[in-house]
């Protein structure tokens, strides 16, 4: 089945209070939030503002531009996440955009089709394929792969500050952020026959295809890219020269409940989504780490020389502000949710990023500055079944970058005028510095 947009038809509006499903409690869903734009500018750029208004005066607020219930308060999204057979996440990849007939036509030629296999799989079949992610990243391999993160991120900072002695500037988002997760992953993983910056391509085409809010020309656009990323991916599950102990090996090898080998369809969806996971979001966190070190410069001088503190930064980033802002689920059944009346169907929308700033959980939310109390209790991993299996990767890829950076790059600057107003990536669930462009 190839995305499908957002069905909303049974989401809009409170549950009838009487019959099946009635659930107490009140309807404050429709509290006025002015002109609140998920994909507008405002937004993008400073999204607290409104993420603040919604705990405090709308917690479950039903959003009419997106037909989604936006779920902002800590304990809420918790208890979302770790109730899976209210909560389903069958929707958590379904396009955000409806998708034209000539994007899906694109798609059709190319064989698209993500069947349930990880993020959006609340089957039986779910536990079996994470187990075989998490073997990949389990704290005992990412504690082997240090090695490889170290010398993959020297690399790249060698050739960051031969263009800085050249130039006298270097774009660290484009030349390292982003490049840093993605050689890393292919290594880790045993991918081979593509390049760094196809991959990054096609990765990044998937996301704003899928979680953005584009024309129909630009669909097309990225389309013929997932489809080339899509027909890439299958011919490693279906070509039988993956290595036996490689992720791609693994999977053309796992076996489901009933005893069949996992189907090339299933396969393909669940490196499609590691593959995104793994780079995107991890680039869009190490550019996110670097601009708000190098925006103190009192804090990136000192990083290098104060043991634990890159890893200290890298946790407040990623309760403050995580590369994955959203993410969705769907209701099972009538229910009640903060004290708000939802109908089967409706179409819930975590706000992740927000639930790092509740006073309830954090104290002193605004000011990022490590070590915050409970900070290992953010969600921006998630939490549950479906928690992130890569977190630690994410983490000391994050750290290691960072704290390289610092120690290569000492007496950089972030380049006057674009310190304030870096262009954003600004898509339903991620969002992330497209710049981190430093002088000397």
């Amino acid at each position: 089945m190839i995305y499908q947009a957002l069905d909303t038809t049974s989401s809009d509006g409170p549950v009838p209070r009487t019959g099946r499903g009635h659930c107490p409690g009140t309807n404050g869903a429709r509290a006025p939030l002015g002109t609140l734009d998920l994909f507008g500018e405002e937004f993008v750029r400073d999204p607290h503002p409104w993420l603040d208004r919604l705990r405090s005066e709308s917690p479950v607020h039903y959003d009419p531009a997106t037909r989604l219930w936006l779920v902002s308060r800590y304990d809420d999204v918790r208890r979302v996440l770790l109730d899976p057979m209210v909560f389903h996440p069958d929707n958590a990849l379904h396009a955000v955009t409806p998708l034209p007939v000539s994007a899906l036509r694109i798609l059709a030629r190319a064989g698209f089709s993500l069947p349930a296999a990880l993020a959006n799989n609340g089957s039986a079949s779910h536990p079996g394929l994470r187990r075989v992610v998490t073997r990949f990243f389990n704290a005992e391999r990412v504690a082997a792969a240090v090695p490889v993160i170290t010398r993959i991120t020297e690399d790249l900072l060698d050739a960051a500050v031969s263009e800085i002695d050249a130039t006298g500037r270097c774009d660290l988002f484009g030349a390292f952020a982003q490049v840093l997760p993605c050689r890393v992953l292919m290594e880790l993983l045993g991918i081979g026959g593509v390049d760094p910056a196809t991959l990054i391509r096609w990765s990044d085409a998937s996301l704003e295809l899928f979680w953005g809010r584009p024309g129909p020309d630009r669909q097309a656009e990225l389309a013929e890219n997932v489809g080339e990323f899509y027909q890439w991916l299958t011919s490693k599950v279906c070509g039988g020269g993956a290595l036996s102990g490689s992720f791609v090996g693994e999977l053309a090898r796992h076996r489901l409940p009933s005893g069949k080998l996992l189907d090339v369809a299933t396969a393909v969806a669940a490196c499609f989504f590691v593959f995104i996971a793994g780079q995107s979001t991890t680039g869009q966190l190490i550019a996110t780490v670097l601009r708000s070190a190098l925006a103190d410069t009192g804090l990136w001088e000192q990083m290098p020389r104060e043991e634990g503190l890159a890893e200290a930064w890298v946790e407040e980033v990623l309760r403050r502000e995580p590369p994955v802002t959203t993410w969705r689920r769907v209701a099972a059944c009538p229910t009640e949710l903060g004290g708000v009346c939802l109908p089967e169907g409706a179409q819930l929308l975590l706000m992740l990023m927000g639930t790092g700033s509740d006073t309830n959980v954090f104290p002193d939310p605004d000011r990022m500055r490590p070590p915050q109390p409970n900070i290992r209790h953010h969600l921006a991993f998630g939490v549950g079944r479906h928690r992130c299996p890569g977190a630690s990767l994410v983490r000391t890829e994050a750290a290691v970058a960072l704290r390289s950076a610092a120690d290569r790059l000492s007496g950089v600057r972030l380049e006057t005028g674009t310190a304030l107003q870096p262009p954003m990536l600004g898509l339903l669930s991620f969002r992330a510095p497209l710049n981190v462009t430093v002088i000397r």
